[in-house]
């Protein structure tokens, strides 16, 4: 039997043994004794709650990541392809460079700005391979706050993805919103962001999700693109733009670069983070890149000094596998052609799933305008419930999905769209 007994900075522990001895030991307190518990992330969340819940009606809408229709994750063909390659060819297991696989990062960035962008041609492209869309973001932040001298202040959309609101403080910048979202129109405040711009500080930096807003599906046209990058060159802004879902969004893969290329087009000296995750279904892989651009070659020399210097004495450098499977689906002929038409299958399976809800919703009686679901793109869709209604979607319904209202439509299949709709439907009239 064994007692615990604190006094001051000292653990007591009291033991008595078989043959009836009371021992003694005395150590320190923990060093961890006054850390509180971090706030439980919102997506693992609903996950957790999902997994707890007996109910064999029970629907999870909160995970953003692909699955067919039957729910199933879905490892794209050109991927399975590409690791028959891999096998073949036996490479080796020997560290990367700090930039990674240097024919991934070439054809990364050529994926993103288009092969024949002026930047690539002259060499003024930065691109290293990073850990996924969220380790490139990760670079991106500690290398700005480290060497972007105006300022420190990064402005992101209201609402944006969680990770933004944290990750850019660890970074050390100032974390500050701007006008996004209209929640009466559940779409886009225009004019409000414009005029939050319009407001910023010169040369302050700002965050842009270049395709498939999460958590809202709610984007700008190209037309509005255009405007925005006018303000932002009179502002003299600093752009960071966030892409997770080139071809993902809308199965074509230069569509969804458009924001990018336009405001490199008009000589904007951005800086951009990509994500493999969804566009080749590399989850697990953790496969992403960062790009900074120059002004010369010889800028460009010192910035990869600097960024491998960052990348050696954080991770020392990425991993391989996930790298050599997104070069080969990206490389090779066929399989690039066979991977454009798996982004074009998931992107137009998510389509189909958004008109069946708004079916499935007329269908049970539903009186209000659900068309901002048909709108919006991409993986996810911000619905218009209010928190009280999410938490009848999950009390009454079993249906779990982040108290924002956000779901991810990828979740939505022939075997529970219906359920879905009828619960929409049951805690909204």
């Amino acid at each position: 039997m064994s007692v615990l007994k604190k006094s001051l900075n000292l653990v007591k522990i009291i033991s008595v043994t078989r043959n009836g001895f009371i021992v003694v030991h005395q150590r320190s307190q923990s060093a961890w004794a006054g850390i509180e518990a971090a706030p439980p992330d919102p997506i693992f969340g609903v996950t957790s709650a999902f997994r707890a819940d007996k109910d064999s009606k029970k629907v999870l809408l909160g995970v953003g990541a692909y699955r067919d229709d039957a729910g199933k994750p879905w490892v794209l063909p050109c991927v399975r392809k590409a690791e028959e390659m891999i096998q073949s060819k036996q490479y080796n297991h020997e560290y990367a460079v700090q930039s990674g696989v240097a024919e991934f990062a070439k054809l990364a960035a050529e994926l993103a700005f288009g092969k024949d962008a002026c930047i690539l041609q002259h060499g003024l492209n930065l691109t290293v391979q990073s850990l996924s869309g969220t380790g490139a973001l990760r670079l991106a932040g500690d290398f700005i706050s480290k060497f972007y001298t105006h300022s420190k202040v990064i402005y992101v959309p209201t609402p944006t993805w969680a990770v933004h609101n944290v990750l850019f403080k660890i970074s050390g910048l100032d974390l500050k919103h701007y006008t996004y979202y209209d929640p009466k129109t559940i779409g886009l405040d225009f004019c409000g962001m414009c005029e939050s711009i319009r407001n910023m500080p010169e040369r302050a930096i700002i965050l842009f999700h270049a395709r498939a807003h999460n958590p809202t599906g709610i984007d700008p046209s190209m037309e509005q693109w255009e405007e925005i990058s006018n303000l932002c060159k009179e502002r003299k802004l600093f752009v960071l733009f966030d892409m997770a879902y080139q071809g993902f969004a809308s199965g074509d893969l230069d569509s969804d670069a458009g924001a990018v290329r336009k405001f490199v087009d008009d000589g904007q000296q951005v800086a951009l983070c990509q994500s493999f995750s969804k566009n080749m279904g590399l989850y697990g892989e953790r496969i992403g890149a960062c790009t900074l651009i120059a002004q010369s070659k010889e800028e460009q020399a010192k910035l990869k000094s600097q960024m491998n210097f960052l990348i050696r004495h954080m991770y020392s450098n990425p991993p391989l596998y996930g790298a050599r499977v997104a070069m080969h689906v990206m490389g090779d002929p066929e399989l690039r052609c066979q991977w454009l038409e798996d982004i074009k299958t998931m992107s137009a399976r998510i389509k189909t799933a958004r008109q069946q809800l708004v079916d499935g919703l007329k269908k049970a009686g539903s009186q209000k305008d659900w068309a901002h679901i048909l709108n919006q793109i991409g993986m996810f869709s911000f619905t218009g419930l209010t928190k009280e209604q999410v938490l009848k979607m999950t009390k009454e319904h079993h249906v779990y999905l982040t108290m924002n209202g956000r779901i991810s439509v990828a979740s939505l299949g022939s075997n529970n769209v219906e359920y879905v709709a009828n619960a929409m439907h049951a805690v909204t009239k």
